[in-house]
């Protein structure tokens, strides 16, 4: 037939370059054979299975048989005929059967038996007398003889797709296994094209997208150019699993400071809060688990090394660092860094806080196009309302009061939609 070492040799090599277990390999070449060895001795409804040793380097091939009873499988009536000794047309009499026994099923609920086929089935009377102890849904072997020479062509050809698919098969299943314990986290890849603002990105083994929405404003991804990426979910389509990839999620910035600060991968210091506007600026909130260290100065690092070796990554994107509270007004009053806060009043009922800055602090704790006091709100999940500490009756334009009623910051635009559709209908 042909040489078992070679094919042993040639198995190891294939799961050494696909980096897949050589059972796997061997287990899809079984597979394969079975294929080949059914398409050049076919009978109907034959089951082949191929065995593979590559220690004693013996190939055997065996037909299978499933033990079966009366109640398992259903048995061919005999063909009636009519009173000229004529047979009756059998298709009439089986799609009748068919459907008294479709009825039955819908009255009793219960499913339409295989037909009984020699082939595949053996009667368990038959089966105990060559295993005694076997039982309905055991499996008996029959040795098949090795064929005497190399599969034909078409038989060859057979077994070639077989053992590509299921390699397929074994490919996407260990990378999808891999890459799901990976969601949530980093991975690192190399820009392979650019196509209508998706980015698709090699990652190794798999091959991963980044869509327009994913990707930070205004970065430009090179072919070539090698970035870290957050992994938002694996998802299965017919090629695969297909790798969505991010560098606008707010977890992104959360990974790569775990990545940056042992004291947050260690549990030290906990990331409390990420609230982002990828490509301008992220406001992250950090706490101490531990007495003695600082939550801000471990992130910031030693000469603002660690936070510079995150914004490297991210580009000219501003982060601001602040210590999170319990205290609802001392977190608001962090919220609103860099600017200097002077009080804040807390109104509970509206979930609101009043928060007064020297008039010199105003537009830095309002940011331009009120993004810094808007960040503040999303991060605290409080309405914030920044007023100047000299003439504290005066609403500012920016505070998140104002951008409710304009943009919907802390609602999302349908529901603001609709809450102005209902004032109107009340007025």
């Amino acid at each position: 037939m042909f040489d078992i070492k070679t094919l042993n040799k040639a198995i190891e090599q294939l799961a050494s370059e696909k980096d897949i277990k050589v059972d796997q390999v061997i287990e899809a070449v079984e597979a394969a054979l079975a294929s080949a060895y059914k398409k050049e001795y076919e009978k109907k409804g034959e089951v082949i299975r191929c065995s593979l040793n590559s220690k004693k380097n013996q190939l055997n091939f065996y037909q299978v048989k499933t033990v079966v009873d009366d109640s398992t499988v259903r048995f061919e009536q005999e063909t009636p005929t009519d009173e000229d000794g004529a047979q009756t047309d059998a298709k009439k009499i089986q799609s009748k059967s068919i459907y008294d026994q479709r009825e039955s099923e819908s009255d009793n609920e219960e499913t339409i038996l295989p037909l009984y086929n020699p082939e595949r089935h053996i009667l368990l009377e038959d089966a105990k007398e060559i295993k005694k102890d076997a039982v309905v849904g055991d499996e008996i072997l029959f040795d098949l003889e090795s064929p005497s020479s190399d599969f034909g062509r078409i038989a060859a050809q057979t077994a070639k797709q077989v053992i590509l698919q299921k390699l397929r098969e074994i490919e996407k299943s260990a990378i999808k296994s891999e890459f799901e314990n990976k969601a949530g986290g980093l991975v690192s890849g190399t820009v392979q094209r650019v196509e209508r603002g998706s980015v698709f990105v090699d990652l190794g083994k798999a091959s991963g997208v980044m869509f327009f929405s994913e990707s930070i404003s205004g970065e430009r991804c090179r072919i070539g150019e090698r970035f870290k990426f957050y992994l938002l979910s694996v998802q299965e389509n017919s090629r695969g699993p297909q790798l969505i990839l991010s560098r606008s999620h707010p977890n992104f910035i959360s990974e790569l400071f775990k990545l940056e600060v042992p004291e947050i991968a260690e549990g030290v210091v906990e990331i409390k809060g990420v609230i982002r506007e990828a490509g301008s600026r992220t406001k992250i909130s950090v706490a101490s688990n531990s007495e003695g260290v600082d939550p801000v100065g471990a992130c910031v690092g030693q000469r603002g090394a660690r936070v510079i070796a995150v914004n490297s990554e991210i580009g000219n994107e501003k982060i601001d660092i602040i210590e999170y509270s319990d205290d609802p007004a001392v977190y608001i009053s962090n919220s609103l860094s860099p600017a200097l806060v002077s009080s804040v009043e807390i109104i509970k009922n509206r979930h609101e806080a009043l928060v007064f800055v020297p008039e010199d602090q105003l537009s830095l704790a309002i940011g331009k196009g009120g993004q810094n006091v808007r960040l503040a709100a999303k991060l605290t999940g409080w309405k914030i309302d920044v007023r100047s500490q000299s003439n504290p009756d005066k609403e500012q334009e920016g505070g998140t009061s104002e951008f409710d009623k304009k943009n919907g910051n802390l609602e999302t635009d349908e529901d603001e939609k609709s809450s102005e559709s209902n004032e109107e209908s009340d007025e």
